[in-house]
């Protein structure tokens, strides 16, 4: 936990899949660990994840995609980000992301990629470990 300030995380799903019952039970998992989490809800743009995740003030963004798309749609955040000035955000990844992928992700900044069955504890604690240190 950072002194004085709750970790704030943005939970995003980018992209057309309706599926966001794991974002969910992320969202659910990090606020019930005592972080801020603000959900953005089904069908976001990469323009809209950016945008809320600058008004928020996030530390953290954790991008679900189960479509097939991350890989068009994750550079594309990637790349706002930079142009927001926001790289000191840790952004990690969840969904069907196949292994393969994983290491073009890395290489744009994504810090982790979490598959299907990673427990909740997991995803916590790489979050407190990893969140960046802000006053």
């Amino acid at each position: 936990m950072q002194s004085g300030r709750k970790i704030r995380v943005l939970i995003a799903k980018p992209g057309l899949d309706s599926h966001d019952r794991g974002a969910k039970v992320v969202a659910r998992a990090l606020r019930d660990a005592g972080m801020e989490v603000i959900y953005t809800g089904l069908r976001q743009t990469p323009e809209q994840i950016v945008e809320t995740a600058l008004q928020e003030d996030v530390d953290v963004i954790g991008l679900s995609i189960l479509s097939g798309a991350h890989m068009a749609l994750f550079p594309r955040i990637m790349e706002l980000l930079k142009e927001k000035g926001l790289t000191d955000v840790l952004v990690f990844a969840g969904g069907i992301i196949p292994e393969e992928d994983v290491p073009e992700l890395k290489k744009i900044g994504i810090k982790e990629v979490f598959g299907p069955g990673t427990s909740t504890e997991t995803i916590i604690k790489y979050v407190l470990e990893n969140a960046p240190k802000r006053k």
